[in-house]
């Protein structure tokens, strides 16, 4: 597997990723993975290169966002909140909200996971 350490034009990547956050509503989350899903596949690069390191490339962009950004909706493929500065603040930003933790501090995706087409139509969902 190549070993691409961030996305050939980083600015752009980011740019797509946290476009796709601020349409992510109050009291719902997304994965990493999960929006990286969502960011067409840069050039040159394969779709299964691209599934391998979307997830560390989108987290990247999250510790880069800019004002505006609901840096908060985005967790871990477990529905958890990754260990790091500003974890505290983030788990009460989403309670705030209404997303309930379980005793293992995990997020039931199921319930409060975000699908971009869920109570969306076309008009309304701005992705790429």
């Amino acid at each position: 597997m190549p070993a691409f350490t961030s996305p050939s034009n980083p600015a752009d990547f980011n740019a797509r990723v946290w476009q796709v956050v601020r349409q992510i509503p109050p009291g719902r989350v997304m994965a990493y993975g999960q929006v990286g899903a969502l960011v067409p596949v840069p050039d040159s690069m394969s779709l299964k290169d691209y599934d391998a390191f979307r997830a560390r490339w989108v987290g990247g962009a999250m510790a880069a966002c800019p004002e505006g950004v609901p840096w908060w909706r985005v967790v871990n493929a477990q529905g958890k909140i990754s260990p790091r500065p500003g974890a505290e603040k983030q788990r009460a930003l989403l309670e705030a909200e209404g997303v309930v933790f379980d005793t293992k501090d995990r997020i039931d995706l199921s319930r409060f996971g975000w699908h971009p087409d869920e109570g969306q139509n076309e008009k309304t969902l701005t992705l790429f």
